[in-house]
């Protein structure tokens, strides 16, 4: 019996949600915890170094249009576009069947928690369906010694119960994707964040030309002193 009670307390202590869920607000706490109760897959994930300082990386999150801007500048795909609704959330759509919307609701220096409701068109994961999905994602972020780096712990819940059960065995390849998108997203963020801080009027005219003038208006006011 001595051996069971160790185990015990270790799989109470994992169910536990964690401690950031408890300082949230009462709407986003209830939401946050019936993702964790419900999802489907957890994950977590660290990225490697990147060679941009924290506080560019900061201005890009705080602006996600400025921040789609940029991306599509640099030709990465899919070509996302970001939208800022009024109440502080923020949409991301590659206009071909991918969407999301995101709800910053817990920040605290280098963490911040999302709140996020994606929806994946029939066809654009190659299913013969379309995909929605609830998550909460847990975003912690640092400048060590070897440049910025980020750990990320994501709650998943499909909206289709049948779905996750089916998904369930390819639950290993389905992480090494979200492993290899999220470094995808995070390096290629970082490398446009370090090139805006080595040369930064090399956007100004892109950005320009990108035609969305918020993006514009962002960037010469937070790279170029404007």
């Amino acid at each position: 019996m001595r051996f069971l009670f160790p185990a015990f307390m270790a799989i109470t202590l994992q169910a536990q949600p964690p401690a950031f869920v408890a300082q949230m607000a009462p709407a986003a706490q209830a939401e946050a915890l019936d993702i964790m109760k419900r999802a489907d897959f957890v994950f977590e994930t660290r990225t490697q170094p990147k060679h941009v300082k924290l506080a560019t990386m900061e201005k890009l999150f705080d602006h996600p249009r400025l921040g789609a801007a940029m991306w599509r500048h640099c030709q990465f795909v899919p070509s996302f576009y970001a939208f800022i609704h009024p109440d502080g959330a923020w949409s991301i759509n590659d206009t071909r069947g991918l969407k999301g919307t995101l709800r910053l609701v817990y920040q605290r220096p280098g963490h911040r928690v999302y709140l996020v409701e994606g929806v994946a068109e029939k066809g654009r994961l190659k299913t013969p369906f379309s995909v929605g999905a609830r998550m909460l994602t847990s975003y912690k972020y640092w400048e060590g010694k070897n440049g910025f780096e980020s750990h990320l712990q994501t709650w998943t819940a499909l909206d289709s119960a049948v779905l996750g059960v089916l998904a369930r065995p390819f639950r290993g390849y389905i992480k090494g994707r979200q492993d290899e998108f999220i470094a995808y997203i995070n390096g290629n963020v970082a490398t446009f964040g370090e090139f805006a801080e080595l040369s930064p009027r090399d956007f100004q005219g892109p950005l320009k030309r990108d035609g969305d003038p918020v993006a514009l208006r962002e960037y010469e006011t937070l790279f170029l002193g404007k």
